[in-house]
């Protein structure tokens, strides 16, 4: 049995003012570090082989602190296809003022959906094309080789695993929230997926 761990970096600045991220290089703010520890505690049965992360320092960062408090020195391998998807527009703006002005139907959609992307960013299914070709050739070989792999990225980023991985669809992905800071542990035995651990 070996594992595929997604985590979604610790909160940021940005989560905390409510603001659309994107591709902004926003670090961790004290309640981040806190959970990446915590991650990092509740992980510590996992010894990790191979640790993949964005290019981005909460992600990035996040991953040190797991592996800092779970006692193990990896290199990670850092990747511009594993980050957060651009916002476009909506970059740096307040969310609730977003939906004031654009009416909270239409930033559900533009937040939420699968194939809409707010103007000038990306959509769900954008980042679904470009996380996928890169998992398939860089993080799945490991996995199926019996590798432990932690993955450390974004909300979006790990909205699109989900679909890649067959947990969620296009369908229904708009219901799923990754919370910062919590591991999401996938099980897999003989090079196969054999499910989410409970």
């Amino acid at each position: 049995m070996n594992y595929l761990v997604l985590l979604r970096h610790g909160e940021s600045q940005w989560n905390k003012e409510n603001r659309f991220t994107g591709f902004t290089d926003v670090d961790l703010n004290e309640t981040g570090v806190a959970e990446a520890k915590r991650a990092g505690k509740l992980l510590t049965g996992i010894k990790f082989d191979k640790v993949y992360t964005s290019t981005l320092k909460r992600a990035y960062r996040t991953a040190e602190l797991v592996l800092s408090e779970a006692g193990q020195i990896l290199p990670m391998v850092k990747h511009d296809d594993l980050r957060e998807r651009d916002y476009g527009d909506l970059t740096g703006l307040n969310k609730d003022e977003t939906r004031q002005k654009f009416g909270a139907e239409q930033v559900q959609i533009w937040r939420r959906s699968y194939d809409v992307p707010p103007p000038g960013g990306e959509s769900l299914k954008d980042v679904v094309a470009r996380v996928k070709p890169y998992f398939e050739k860089n993080i799945l070989p490991d996995v199926k080789a019996g590798k432990n792999v932690l993955l450390a990225a974004h909300g979006n980023t790990l909205r699109a695993m989900l679909i890649i991985l067959g947990e969620n669809t296009p369908e229904n992905i708009n219901t799923a929230e990754i919370a910062t800071g919590v591991p999401i542990v996938f099980k897999y035995a003989d090079g196969k997926l054999q499910g989410r651990q409970a």
